[in-house]
């Protein structure tokens, strides 16, 4: 962190945030010498299309130009008082430094996978847009991952490069050598360290002068790995448009950012709400991109930070309002929208965010394969309990299994229209799995795998999930994942894992367990702790279960399948 602070006087970063500019006219598709070309629109999709120099890029030519204020692109700080601006002028720089980096000091080409498993440092930002500047597919991880689960997405991604910070480097040292195609580690530290190169110290030696690729609107950008209930992570891969949907008028409604905005996402880096939360949706609007360490969630923290900062925008998930709501909260200054998605919240949760700030609470939906599917845009009127209106170019149905639309208000999945156009913004396919692209693809639709209702209006309530995946405060939790590493664990036989309420997180894990009979007389509170603590262990820690139950025998239909469902509608007090 050192370097970034001196790189405030390097590169003559303003320490403090002066006046808001207003906005500026909508951001136009247009070239930096100044060619003007059509406004896209959201069925006028561009052949080319790259985030780096048609959006950064853009906002760098307007502050040569006086164009736009002094107001940083990023600002960052952290709980030790350390705080980092930097203009788009200074983030080009540092970006084509890191691109030089990857395709010099590293060797990597365009199509290449790179591992960027960061936490909120200023370099996250630094290498995606490197990647994206090179053609570089990058692979976002978060830092609670453990060698286990590291060790699988390098060796299926064949990723040739790999980001990390300190508190990870042990969990990949220990698995490097199970993975042939990774040849090298970048290590984001103040300290060197043997076998892996410094990345601060290469940026601060490295040229500035890059030329960005001309990438295609379809060509491959980020990869994110996604759970399920049988099986290991998918990858779902995505092009450049999923940068571009933030461009297209429809989806500039949703948020409404402007210049003058300063937008917090409060998520982990390693999900794709911190690509389209964190970086897409408030860089193309050229507004500030507020950005807080949080090594540990505190909601005090957070409390404090829309009190003393000048945030007009905030997007988190529900469990952060729930958290933030059981604390004694004043009216926030500056604060104007907020936004939650990832779980539910309940009707009586929304109400009490506006009585107690003021301010109503958008919810959004999407998925890793979607990103922001349908939300509430500020313009609709609430209906409580819905999730909103489906967000163009995607033409969201419910259907039934065999991809047939539904009427209104019945029960079924929800299906994005894939033919006879794909939409832009919806992944490419499962990399190297061709069986799970063709089972989510039903009729003419993308099946989520979702249940939900819709109405005559078009707005849209969720029901569950089909395919059992667990979220729990923002993270999606595949029940595979748990289950396998439980079986690890002498003391158990086999084990279910389903969702279960929870009043500050929505749903926890929860896991049914069948003891092998040398433990079955052992200490049941001591044996939960210790299951918990090993879950912990060989996996990222925010998978283990909260709730355990030792139970004689799980359900199984007549072919051996267990009945998570049933072991679910017990938990939701259904049965």
């Amino acid at each position: 962190m050192q370097w970034l602070m001196r790189s405030r006087v390097l590169w003559g970063i303003h320490k403090s945030l002066h006046a808001f500019h207003p906005a500026p006219p909508p951001l136009r598709c247009q070239s930096l010498s100044g060619v003007g070309a059509p406004r896209w629109n959201d069925q006028d999709i561009p052949k080319e299309f790259n985030f780096a120099s048609y959006v950064v890029d853009y906002w760098v030519q307007m502050e040569k130009e006086g164009k736009r204020g002094p107001e940083p692109a990023l600002w960052w700080i952290n709980n030790q008082g350390d705080e980092v601006k930097w203009s788009f002028s200074e983030i080009k720089d540092l970006s084509c430094r890191v691109a030089n980096i990857l395709t010099q000091t590293c060797s990597l080409q365009q199509g290449d996978h790179l591992a960027l498993i960061l936490p909120r440092v200023p370099e996250w930002w630094l290498v995606a847009l490197g990647c994206i500047r090179t053609g570089i597919i990058f692979i976002p991880g978060t830092t609670q991952l453990k060698a286990k689960d590291i060790l699988y997405r390098l060796q299926v991604s064949k990723a040739k490069a790999v980001v990390t910070t300190d508190t990870v480097v042990s969990e990949i040292d220990s698995v490097v050598s199970e993975c042939p195609a990774l040849k090298t580690k970048l290590l984001v530290s103040d300290h060197s360290l043997h076998g892996w190169l410094d990345l601060r110290s290469l940026i601060r030696s490295a040229s500035p002068e890059h030329t960005c690729i001309k990438s295609k609107t379809k060509d491959p950008m980020i990869i994110f790995f996604t759970s399920g209930t049988t099986g290991l992570p998918k990858m779902a891969k995505h092009s450049h448009g999923l940068a571009l949907r933030s461009y297209l008028p429809t989806c500039r409604k949703l948020m409404r950012l402007k210049k003058s905005d300063v937008f917090w996402c409060v998520s982990d880096p390693g999900w794709i709400l911190a690509a389209v939360g964190g970086l897409f949706e408030p860089w193309t609007a050229g507004c500030t991109l507020f950005i807080h360490h949080l090594p540990q969630f505190d909601p005090k923290v957070i409390i404090k930070a829309l009190l003393e900062y000048p945030i007009t925008h905030c997007i988190a998930a529900p469990s952060v309002f729930r958290m933030i709501l059981q604390e004694k909260i004043p009216r926030f200054p500056t604060l104007k929208h907020c936004f939650t998605g990832g779980e539910s919240l309940l009707v009586e949760e929304f109400e009490k965010w506006k009585k107690q700030t003021g301010i109503l609470l958008h919810e959004i939906y999407g998925q890793s394969e979607t990103g922001v599917t349908c939300s509430v845009l500020q313009e609709m009127k609430i209906k409580p309990g819905s999730m909103g209106k489906a967000i163009s170019p995607f033409d969201v149905q419910i259907i039934d299994d065999k991809g047939n639309v539904l009427p209104p208000n019945t029960e079924g999945n929800i299906g994005i229209r894939i033919k006879p156009t794909r939409p832009v913004g919806l992944f490419m396919y499962y990399k190297d799995n061709p069986q799970k692209t063709a089972e989510v693809e039903c009729g003419e639709f993308y099946n989520t795998g979702d249940r939900a209702t819709m109405d005559a209006e078009g707005y849209i309530w969720f029901l569950g999930r089909s395919d059992d995946v667990i979220m729990s405060s923002g993270y999606r939790i595949g029940p595979s994942e748990v289950e396998n590493a439980l079986a690890e664990h002498p003391a158990v036989a086999e084990s279910a894992v389903v969702s279960s309420p929870d009043p500050t997180r929505g749903e926890v894990v929860k896991a049914f367990v069948v003891l092998n009979p040398p433990f079955r007389s052992h200490d049941q509170n001591q044996l939960t702790k210790e299951l918990q603590q090993h879950v912990r262990a060989v996996t990222a820690p925010y998978k283990y279960p909260r709730k355990v139950e030792f139970v004689p025998e799980l359900p199984k239909t007549i072919t051996g399948k267990i009945k998570r469902a049933e072991l679910r509608k017990k938990e939701f007090g259904q049965m």
